[in-house]
């Protein structure tokens, strides 16, 4: 049983480092839902970091159509990530109409060389996701991060279960989208998933011993919360043992 959990800042990236963790999804913003993270944090949490690390290859928030020139912005960067020593990157490109963009996928899987590719919850805003599943599979890709359609995973599950059995042993579904040490468990019971992707999100007060009242703003920043990933590598844990004959 693995589990990825989001770097929205170095910090997290430690806690990852020491509770168990399998992969770090490294990300910037995550007030729009995480975009490309700098080449110092990557090269940073890299150096830093022994778990596998996938930063994503998203060059803005909003939706997963890109222009020519954020295509070429996501080729840059996969190229970066392999020189840094990445294991993989995290990608998605959908079609107007909402089906995979499969030959600009195809393009940016190329460019990743030996590294692994998920394909992000992109994978959420398509218009037939079986067909999508499908396409994934025959991209290369080797997990596929999603909700099941839906906000979170608890409304999503009946989907996940359904691309989990669809799936088969050809890619991985990784339900992401509201997993904590609360519901994991049951996820895994109900969908048959073998790997958990979850923020573990949260906030962090700023360190600042002044702030300027004239402001009027919270200067806190999102991380992780190192109990719940250990609760959550725990149960995954225990899980996977009592299916042991």
């Amino acid at each position: 049983m693995e589990l990825e959990v989001i770097g929205f800042d170095l910090a997290s990236c430690l806690i990852a480092e020491t509770h168990g963790v399998n992969r770090i999804e490294l990300c910037a913003n995550p007030h729009e839902g995480g975009t490309t993270p700098s080449y110092g944090m990557i090269a940073t949490a890299r150096k830093n970091t022994s778990v596998e690390l996938f930063p994503i290859i998203r060059p803005r928030g909003g939706d997963f159509f890109f222009t020519q020139e954020e295509f070429h912005s996501m080729i840059a960067d996969i190229e970066q990530c392999g020189q840094l020593g990445c294991d993989g990157v995290v990608i998605g490109m959908l079609n107007r109409d909402g089906g995979v963009d499969t030959e600009r996928c195809a393009d940016l899987i190329q460019r990743a060389g030996a590294m692994q590719v998920t394909f992000h919850r992109a994978f959420d805003r398509v218009k037939d996701p079986m067909k999508a599943l499908e396409q994934i599979i025959d991209l290369g890709c080797r997990r596929i991060l999603t909700s099941g359609q839906r906000p979170n995973v608890e409304s999503g599950k009946e989907n996940l279960r359904a691309l989990v059995q669809a799936a088969g042993h050809r890619i991985t579904i990784m339900p992401g989208s509201g997993v904590r040490s609360g519901n994991v468990l049951e996820l895994a019971k109900f969908t048959g998933a073998r790997e958990f992707h979850s923020s573990a999100r949260s906030s962090r007060p700023s360190a600042m011993r002044y702030i300027n009242p004239a402001m009027d703003e919270d200067l806190a920043s999102i991380s992780i919360d190192a109990e719940e990933v250990s609760e959550l590598r725990r149960l995954l844990d225990a899980y996977e043992q009592a299916q042991l004959p």
